[in-house]
């Protein structure tokens, strides 16, 4: 009996490489897995172009789209989460030691809608008292899904001969929130440092105090497929759920990371995030994390209203108790 072929491109990560190298296979799906391209190029190519089947996407890209009605859907599996405070660049010379400094300035963004930005613009409004209309922005990339900035909102494209990074270290602008490290950080240029230089603890303070592990990609779906075959939604599911706890599985093993104080850090995570802080599905976690992200969407202007989270995400339930054979 033949399986139906679909076209998944996702990020290579250690939680997926099961599904990459064949060792789960979704029941019914033959997988064609692309993973060499970076996150905004597949986005672009999901979102404008469908050229994929499945496909990881930018929770922020995401949302909007739905609003836009554009024809995608969503399962709560979360390949990318990241705490962002240490992706707030400044310029050193414009006196600029703690948030509040940032009102009034003129701040770059690789692009507005990026998930990554999304978030620190909320934690920015929410956590520092840096409202995001108080800010003149600066944006590098035509953003994901046609965006008009709402009545309020300074935002400015750059040409497209410039650099964000560059303006900053030449004082251009005065800070950059980025979703990458960007290479003025990478070459140690002095011009440029860190909003927080102890990111990690203001992280470890923002988790204790919000529960919130910052979830920046979903898995989208084209809605036709979804429509067709409504079955690849719990199988895709599971499929994704048993890669990541064979991941996890190995992963526990220090060996097999060549760092020298990796079980250290793996000891840490667990202290502060729990034993599963990359959980799927809606989690208690989960819909307070993604509660917040659409009323941060809504807040700044990307989506007309705060979409509930049955529309955003596709149910995976089997029924209660249901799911596992019985011997």
């Amino acid at each position: 009996m033949s399986k139906l072929s679909l076209t998944l491109a996702c990020g290579n990560y250690e939680i997926v490489r099961a599904l990459k190298e064949g060792a789960v296979q979704p029941e019914g799906i033959d997988l064609n897995i692309l993973t060499d391209m970076d996150s905004t190029t597949r986005h672009w190519r999901f979102l404008r172009q469908e050229q994929f089947d499945v496909a990881e996407v930018s929770i922020s890209s995401y949302i909007v789209s739905r609003d836009r009605g554009m024809p995608f859907r969503s399962i709560p599996v979360f390949l990318h989460r990241r705490f962002r405070h240490g992706f707030i660049f400044i310029n050193t010379t414009k006196g600029i030691t703690k948030p509040t400094d940032l009102i009034g300035r003129r701040v770059g963004v690789k692009s507005y809608q990026v998930s990554a930005i999304l978030w620190l613009r909320g934690m920015l409004e929410h956590e520092y008292g840096v409202p995001h209309k108080s800010i003149e922005w600066f944006s590098e990339l035509d953003e994901d899904v046609e965006f008009t900035p709402p009545e309020g909102l300074r935002l400015t494209k750059i040409a497209d001969d410039k650099s964000i990074e560059t303006m900053l270290a030449e004082g251009e602008i005065d800070a950059l929130l980025h979703p990458d490290i960007i290479d003025p950080i990478l070459d140690k240029d002095p011009r440029v440092g860190l909003l927080f230089p102890d990111y990690k603890a203001e992280e470890i303070a923002y988790y204790k105090k919000t529960g919130i592990f910052p979830i920046m990609h979903t898995m989208g779906f084209k809605a036709e497929l979804v429509e067709r075959f409504p079955w690849i939604v719990p199988n895709l599911y599971k499929a994704f759920e048993e890669a990541k706890a064979i991941a996890m599985k190995r992963l526990f093993n220090p060996r097999v990371v060549p760092l020298a104080w990796y079980q250290n850090a793996w000891e840490e995570q667990e202290e502060v995030l729990g034993k599963d802080p990359w959980q799927y599905g809606m989690t208690p976690l989960n819909v307070k994390n993604l509660e917040t992200v659409v009323g941060y969407s809504h807040e700044q202007g990307l989506i007309k209203r705060r979409i509930p989270l049955d529309e955003l995400f596709l149910s995976v339930s089997e029924g209660r108790k249901r799911g596992h054979f019985r011997a």
